[in-house]
């Protein structure tokens, strides 16, 4: 049986990995500033995470929710603590998509609207609702087109405005990444932000906070939308929520009433899940890894600024984004072909950087070194 062929993939086969090194079946080392797409949120196979998975794989891995699973309360109170909401609740599910697909849903239940506005550039997940708020057409099959979402520019705050005084009163919710990953490492303005907020309070719609990728403190906080004046109604988690073990949820503001079977699920919130999630949190807390993020961020920021050859330097905490000028358009592949380095990017010219947030200056200072060889290698080759 073939696999179906759905990804252009390197020839590497990855057999071990562990902290922000991986190493494929022939022993070579690389290094992941990748984080297999922010998913790797503690370092690959923390010794913590790989305990508590194990340990809990002893007692029960799975049962239904269809009875009290003491794990999904623990990690709710957890995620109060680290990220502040201490007056949300929880849903569990399993992946980005899956979360926003709830989140959209649930929206709709309340408002008791249709319509959705998302934004150039957002991508939100491959599932039915998710997809159709996604800006790729490619990916959106004709059974999931809708007239129920519009797209409108990113950080256009006179288009936002003439928007909701047109549509506002039909619209169930807001989608947006407070940095949008897949589009290019596009940071919401805080302003833009404050007019979501406070558009959605004028004309009673929800605001969705799609946290999958720049969520769960990747961006040197809990949750990138949130700057002053600013917290939405519901976030959408997943990627780094279990460190590449599946669990995805969203966190709902207690204004949203729950009734029973509106939503459901039956691997989300199971007791590995929870248990890798607890995990995440735990480290997270003890290794105070939104302070490291924060800090090797803004170090690999002012770092690659210096870098003349590359552009547009943009991003928060460890989600880094830059374009690549055309005459260098080699770069990704060369850093790892020849340095072993693994690179997240986006279309049609922009390297994206999304490593652990473990990562410690040592390792960006080794990212940094090879980035500058292999710039000047290409720019060498170029005037041969």
């Amino acid at each position: 049986m073939k696999l179906f062929d759905v990804y252009p993939l390197n020839n590497i086969a990855i057999t071990k990995a562990l902290g922000a090194y991986v190493w494929d079946d022939k022993g070579v080392q690389y290094l992941d500033m990748y984080g297999g797409h922010a998913v790797i949120s503690i370092g690959h196979t923390h010794p913590h995470w790989v305990k508590r998975i194990e340990e809990q794989l002893e007692k029960i891995a799975f049962y239904s929710n269809s009875i009290i699973i003491p794990l999904q309360q623990q990690l709710a109170d957890k995620l109060a603590t680290v990220s502040g909401k201490n007056d949300f609740q929880l849903f569990l599910c399993n992946s980005g998509a899956e979360a926003n697909e709830n989140a959209l849903k649930l929206a709709s239940f309340h408002t008791g609207r249709k319509k959705i506005l998302a934004f150039n550039k957002g991508f939100h997940g491959r599932t039915s609702l998710a997809v159709a708020a996604t800006d790729n057409p490619s990916i959106v099959a004709p059974v999931n087109q809708t007239d129920h979402v519009d797209f409108l520019p990113f950080n256009d705050e006179t288009a936002l405005n003439a928007y909701f005084q047109s549509k506002g009163n039909d619209l169930a919710a807001v989608i947006i990444e407070g940095i949008q990953g897949v589009g290019g490492i596009n940071i919401a303005s805080d302003s833009f932000l404050r007019l979501i907020r406070n558009l959605c309070n004028q004309y009673g719609v929800v605001f969705i906070a799609d946290s999958v990728q720049c969520g769960y403190g990747r961006s040197g906080q809990f949750f990138a939308h949130d700057v002053d004046g600013v917290q939405a109604d519901i976030y959408s988690m997943a990627k780094g929520m279990g460190n590449g073990f599946p669990i995805g949820g969203i966190l709902i503001a207690p204004h949203i009433q729950p009734k029973h079977f509106m939503l459901g699920t039956t691997f989300g919130g199971n007791h590995l899940a929870c248990a890798a999630a607890l995990a995440v949190l735990e480290v997270m807390e003890k290794e105070e890894l939104m302070q490291n993020t924060k800090r090797i961020g803004d170090y690999l920021m002012s770092e690659l600024s210096k870098i003349e050859a590359i552009e547009n330097i943009r991003g928060k905490g460890l989600m880094i984004g830059f374009d690549v000028p055309e005459h260098l358009k080699g770069l990704k592949k060369k850093l790892l072909d020849d340095y072993r380095v693994f690179t997240g990017e986006a279309k049609p010219n922009v390297i994206r950087l999304l490593p652990s947030l473990a990562l410690n200056q040592q390792q960006a200072d080794a990212f940094l070194t090879a980035l500058k060889k292999s710039i000047a290698e290409l720019q060498e080759n170029k005037s041969i």
